[in-house]
């Protein structure tokens, strides 16, 4: 099977300058170059907050920013024909288009309605508190639009639950009457069917069929190759099986799909592959925090256990690996950025190794001027090395807390250390070949002896990719 190399192209703080469509499309040289095979596009309808949204306060999936609503044409962005420019652009430099797809909530209704419902403990959601009637922000009608690609208007028949009665001008959870809690999600809260703004009941037979038109609507506008779904653990996951089969059989193509399951427990990342009949990868969030533990820890962290627990160690087909994102970004909901100097050693464990589907963050490769976060220097030279030796058998040395390595058939050596400088004896190429750090990291030329092997250095806290020199 394939291995992709991902890359989100973006993060949360880019320019709301509606110019990141243009940018990207005069990138996608570059973006081929450096190796990579996927780019994850943001969420490319318009928001609640206009060009200010970042995607994921959805008000109308259709407006792919081509019509005057909540305040601008274009969404942050830039405008549909910019997006679609962007895509071609990608498309002819052999790079396929995953789309960032937000399904679970809405926000910015046009009007309120005067409606039922059961107020629930924030901290459990089986624990109904009273019922009232609330003015509930749940009316769609998308005026600006007028009708084109859908007549379809939301009310709240179409939703589970809101967390805002205007009546009162009071934050809470309510369960809009008539509706029920989906089953198939996560556990936390008891029930974490509802995350925020008005949730959509999939459910409800007009939401599945509105949902199949737009599906293929928009994967027939747009022609992306693939889809990123966001916070699935909020949705009950027969939605997906179904849904992801219909669009398969439409578009006759069994494409590519990767899931936000956002919990480190790894027996839950596989109950979900189970329940969701593994129509999806998932993002190894469990890794991610092992990454975060293992920056926290320092040489007190085992590096042989690196991969204990995760989707890449137990599943590797269906996981993506990643070390960073825009959620998990300072500042944000998530927040659980990785340690600046292991951030090198993380990307080696994920773009270096056979298993699972690396993705690389935007904040990681271009940096993130809004919290003063500098690239980090050593993944561009990072993903040439992947492109170029990554290929091959894999034969891991971990044998030492402190320093592993591995070596691959194609002509490449990593070594990593998360204590002192040291070194990891490995076989790797013909007597008398001669390697170098790629990433400049450890000076001087490796030696190959005559029993094929040599000693490659790593300098303390640090990973050095050793490959051939010519």
């Amino acid at each position: 099977m394939e291995q992709r190399n991902l890359l989100q192209s973006f993060e949360w703080y880019l320019p709301n300058d509606a110019g990141h469509w243009r940018r990207t499309a005069e990138a996608a040289a570059y973006l081929a170059e450096l190796g990579f095979t996927d780019i994850w596009l943001p969420p490319a309808y318009k928001g609640n907050s206009g060009i200010d949204d970042v995607g994921y306060g959805v008000y109308d999936l259709y407006d792919l920013g081509e019509f005057d609503q909540k305040g601008s044409v274009p969404t942050k962005y830039g405008t549909k024909q910019e997006y679609l420019d962007a895509i071609e652009a990608l498309h002819c430099n052999g790079l396929r288009i995953i789309a960032d797809i937000v399904l679970n909530h809405r926000m910015g209704a046009d009007y309120a309605e005067l409606v039922k419902a059961a107020k629930y403990a924030p901290h459990d959601r089986l624990r109904k508190l009273k019922q009232k009637k609330i003015k509930a922000w749940t009316g769609f009608r998308f005026p600006e639009r007028r009708k084109r690609y859908s007549a379809f208007k939301w009310d709240h028949r179409h939703f589970t639950a809101v967390d805002w009665n205007a009546l009162t001008e009071r934050n809470a959870v309510y369960k809009l009457m008539g509706h029920n809690w989906a089953q198939k999600v996560d556990r936390e809260y008891g029930n974490y069917d509802y995350l925020m703004g008005a949730d959509v009941d999939f459910s409800n037979p007009e939401v599945r069929k509105e949902l199949e038109r737009w599906g293929k609507w928009y994967l027939e506008t747009t022609g992306v190759d693939g889809l990123r779904l966001d916070a699935v653990k909020h949705i009950d996951s027969y939605f997906f099986v179904w849904w992801l089969k219909v669009l398969r059989k439409y578009r006759k193509e069994d494409f590519f799909a990767v899931g936000e399951y956002w919990n480190s427990d790894l027996g839950i990342l596989l109950e979900y592959l189970e329940r969701s009949h593994r129509v999806m990868k998932l993002f190894d969030v469990a890794l991610h925090f092992r990454f975060v533990e293992a920056a926290r820890e320092g040489a007190a962290f085992d590096l042989r256990r690196i991969f204990d627990n995760t989707l890449m160690q137990r599943e590797p087909e269906f996981a993506v690996t990643f070390v960073d994102n825009h959620d998990t970004q300072p500042g944000q909901a998530l927040e659980s950025f990785v340690g600046g100097w292991f951030k090198p050693l993380a990307y080696a464990l994920t773009l270096l190794r056979q298993q699972g589907d690396p993705c690389v963050f935007y904040g990681d490769l271009f940096g993130i001027p809004h919290d003063g976060i500098a690239p980090v220097r050593e993944l561009e030279p990072m993903l040439r090395a992947r492109k170029q030796y990554a290929h091959g058998g894999q034969t891991d040395y971990f044998d030492f807390p402190n320093v592993i390595g591995w070596t691959r058939e194609g002509g490449m050596a990593v070594v990593l250390s998360n204590g002192g400088d040291g070194w990891k004896t490995m076989k790797l190429g013909m007597p008398g070949q001669v390697f170098v750090d790629a990433l400049g990291n450890c000076d001087g030329d490796v030696v190959i002896r005559e029993d094929g092997c040599a000693d490659f250095p790593v300098n303390g806290g640090s990973v050095s990719v050793w490959v051939p020199k010519f």
